[in-house]
């Protein structure tokens, strides 16, 4: 089993981070644009039970994502498998810790790339940077939008 973290501090509650999370555009404002990925059905919300269907373009192919939120703890975490896609096995936890000054967002990704060895072989190369890119993108993007909704309600 592999694993990825991405880490970034947010000067915000875990609530107000959490909040963005189930926006109805939040899934489609943390997809990268440098991603092929479409999004076929988001999600109705961070329950446990929830669906996400997705596209994602590998090479000259379109592979269906079906993920499942499998758990959630308000405004603690919530976590979704992979149950039909491009990877052997993948868990997203994504955790909004409280952190002096706001709320640590932690990405937590257990993952088996696919092609078996193949797979594991190119995953420094390929996999890994992939998922650096598209989760600096991602907290990026949760971090200016928590920011900006506070300043609304703020003023």
């Amino acid at each position: 089993m592999l694993t990825f973290v991405k880490e970034t501090r947010i000067p915000a509650t875990p609530e107000e981070v959490w909040a963005f999370h189930e926006r109805p555009d939040a899934l489609e404002l943390l997809t990268p644009p440098f991603d092929r990925i479409r999004i076929v059905r988001p999600p109705a919300s961070l329950a446990t039970g929830t669906e996400v269907v997705l596209k994602t373009r590998i090479g000259p192919f379109w592979k269906t994502i079906v993920a499942v939120h499998t758990a959630s703890r308000r405004p603690e975490f919530f976590e979704d498998i992979m149950r039909r896609g491009p990877f052997a096995h993948w868990r997203h936890r994504h955790l909004f810790l409280p952190d002096p000054g706001g709320t640590l967002l932690r990405d937590e990704i257990e993952y088996l790339p696919p092609l078996g060895w193949l797979g594991r072989l190119v995953d420094p190369w390929l996999i890994r940077p992939r998922l650096e890119r598209m989760f600096a993108h991602r907290h990026k993007v949760t971090r200016r939008e928590v920011l900006a909704a506070a300043r609304k309600v703020g003023g």
